[in-house]
Formats: structure tokens, C-alpha cells, sequence
């Protein structure tokens, strides 16, 4: 989708990231997520392509994994920016959950 969006700074440190959420019907239609991802954007003029390694939170015992899977309520996270730090998420459980491709054109 195109967004436009006109950012200004004096500092590049920290630049603002893009939080991608994919959300996707279940078996049994519920909607249920499909993967995060994250990836900065980019300040130098020009077309620029980014792949975004996407991931899916997952239950930690055989219980919950039933549990959800059952009630068709999976593992989520309540606020993005959680996707966007880096810190919590060494303690998180994730699966590798494929790519999203996003091209940039900075002017």
C-alpha cells in the first residue's frame, strides 16, 4: 500500500522503524496472527527494497499449545512496540514465520 509520510530531524540516531503485522484466517476462520516483523527506514534519497524476516509468538508447553489452538486465540503481542525494541525479547518464543518485501522512495 503507498503511505506518504514527510519525517524531519536533526539527529538520524534512532530513526523511526516500520511495524508490520499480518493477520490471516484460521481452519476455522478465525483471525489469528501470522507474523511481525520490523526494518528502519531508510534516509538517504532514492528507491531502496527491504526484506522483512517475519516471526509468530509461540506457546511455551503442549497444554497451551492445545489450549489455543482449541479456543482459536494464538499467542499475540498487545502492543508493537515490543516487535520494534530489543529488549524483553530474548525471553519471548518465536517461530521463523517467512518474508515481507517493502520498497522505500526517499526524497
Amino acid at each position: 500500500f503507498p503511505i506518504d509520510i514527510t519525517f524531519k530531524s536533526t539527529n538520524p540516531s534512532g530513526w523511526p522503524q516500520i511495524v508490520v503485522s499480518v493477520y490471516g484466517p484460521d481452519f476455522f476462520g478465525n483471525d489469528v496472527v501470522r507474523g511481525y516483523g520490523a526494518v528502519h527506514v531508510p534516509f538517504t534519497p532514492g528507491r531502496h527494497k527491504r526484506t522483512i524476516a517475519m516471526f509468530v509468538p509461540e506457546s511455551t508447553s503442549k497444554l497451551q499449545k492445545f489450549t489455543s489452538w482449541f479456543t482459536g486465540r494464538r499467542p499475540e503481542f498487545t502492543d508493537p512496540k515490543v516487535v520494534a525494541q530489543g529488549e524483553g525479547r530474548e525471553v519471548t518464543r518465536v517461530r521463523s514465520q517467512g518474508f515481507v518485501t517493502i520498497s522505500f522512495n526517499v526524497v
